[in-house]
């Protein structure tokens, strides 16, 4: 029987490090899928392969979005039952979880395969890249169901305490995908289609590994189907925490789309800069997420033990450290931009554009990684309708209509959209601190 792991007891900083830090490398190894397939189209395709596969990530990010809200609302309502030592609740939750996720991942495949044209010509998707673009999109959402089944089995371990072993498996999975990426791309000449293949498969194998690796630990669900049962009572729960926080990723995204379309308008090169700087927000911000994702999971456990004073120095413990990495790659963004975009492409075009752009944008690094700490603490006592309308309103009225606005009067100029990000997340800083601390002296 595998070990039931405990946040609720001993030393704060310590707890607090060895549940992040697993986390934190399994969201290293699992954002190399996508920059994995930037490397590899980039370096051994053109830059109408770059831009297909910048833009269809973009794209696939929706569902990532979509999912993430109830795989965070999975990991907090375990670990709530956890902290409360209730393990049949907390059993009967993972069934819940893992059967409403099997159902959403064939429904958002049957929408994108739907929708997919007409979202792309939204994006406003250059010419040369549609066909390639589509093509991946197609690929990834027929894999679907395998990203989405992988991705809850992770959130179910995390709600119980174990980050260690969504990292073993994920590192797995990745070694995976980079040895197909090349198989695939470099040897195959598969191109786009490569990049898109290797990701599914990596991930279909991730997920059946990690259902055998726990069968055989006797993990607390067997995975048996006559076990995939959805509780009334728990999928609205499970509705009420994770469907607010899966709406604000997809307002999130929803912005970022727009800015991609912005972008777009402004040709090849500029739609590959925005596209390898998401791939860097994705990594200068993965100390923010993860320790806001692991925040989420020790104040659910917390608070269900009945600690709240806990949950509350974790945050602040979290940050600082978040902040620290958030700094270092701020200060790679200032000193040598260059060689940051170097890596994803050797294009000296696409270079020189994403100059002023990365100097601008990483000044979001900091703000975001604020946002990300206080919202991680907020889903984890259970507050996502509040982070719901936190994010919807810093995307809706503020990333959207200064997008629109720059975009109409600086379009030319990089560095100044560069500056959109780190404007509204500052906003969504201040106010978002000042609700956690109104809040917390309510308790």
């Amino acid at each position: 029987m595998m070990k039931k792991n405990n946040l609720t007891e001993g030393s704060i900083l310590k707890t607090l490090f060895l549940f992040a830090v697993p986390f934190l490398i399994a969201n290293i190894l699992q954002s190399l899928y996508g920059a994995v397939d930037l490397f590899v189209v980039g370096k051994y395709c053109n830059a109408e392969s770059v831009a297909a596969v910048s833009t269809g990530t973009q794209v696939t990010q929706i569902i990532t979005s979509l999912v993430s809200g109830l795989t965070l609302g999975g990991t907090i309502l375990i670990g709530k039952y956890m902290g409360q030592k209730d393990f049949e609740r907390v059993k009967k939750t993972i069934g819940t979880t893992l059967s409403v996720f099997a159902i959403v991942a064939i429904l958002l495949t049957v929408l994108m395969m739907l929708f997919e044209t007409p979202l792309l010509k939204i994006l406003q998707t250059p010419e040369e890249s549609f066909a390639l673009t589509a093509r991946y999109v197609t690929i990834c959402m027929l894999g679907n169901f395998f990203i989405c089944g992988y991705n809850a089995i992770s959130a179910v371990l995390r709600g119980y305490g174990d980050s260690t072993r969504p990292m073993v498996f994920v590192g797995i999975a990745c070694a995976v995908n980079i040895v197909l990426d090349f198989v695939f791309v470099k040897y195959c000449g598969m191109g786009v289609s490569g990049t898109a293949l290797a990701t599914v498969l990596s991930q279909a194998f991730g997920m059946f590994l990690a259902i055998a690796y726990l069968k055989k630990k006797e993990f607390l669900f067997d995975f048996k189907l006559s076990s995939f049962r959805i509780s009334g009572s728990l999928a609205r729960e499970l509705a009420f925490v994770g469907i607010p926080i899966s709406f604000q990723e997809l307002m999130v995204r929803i912005s970022f789309l727009y800015l991609m379309a912005v972008m777009n308008r402004c040709g090849v090169y500029a739609a590959s800069v925005v596209g390898i700087g998401s791939k860097y927000d994705v990594f200068a911000m993965l100390t923010a997420t993860s320790t806001s994702n692991a925040l989420a999971a020790i104040t659910a456990q917390n608070v269900g033990a009945g600690k709240p004073e806990r949950a509350r120095k974790s945050l602040w413990y979290g940050m600082s450290f978040a902040l620290f990495v958030s700094f270092l790659f701020w200060l790679w963004a200032q000193i040598n931009p260059q060689s940051m975009i170097g890596v994803f492409t050797n294009d000296e075009n696409v270079i020189e554009a994403g100059v002023p752009f990365f100097r601008s944008c990483s000044y979001d690094y900091f703000l975001v990684t604020i946002v990300f700490c206080l919202n991680g603490y907020l889903n984890g006592k259970q507050k996502t309708v509040w982070t719901m309308i936190s994010c919807s309103a810093g995307a809706l009225l503020l990333r959207i209509p200064m997008v629109y606005v720059f975009g109409k009067y600086f379009a030319s100029d990089l560095g100044m959209l560069g500056k959109i990000a780190p404007i509204v997340s500052g906003i969504m800083a201040c106010y978002t601190l000042i609700y956690v601390l109104f809040e917390g002296k309510k308790e």
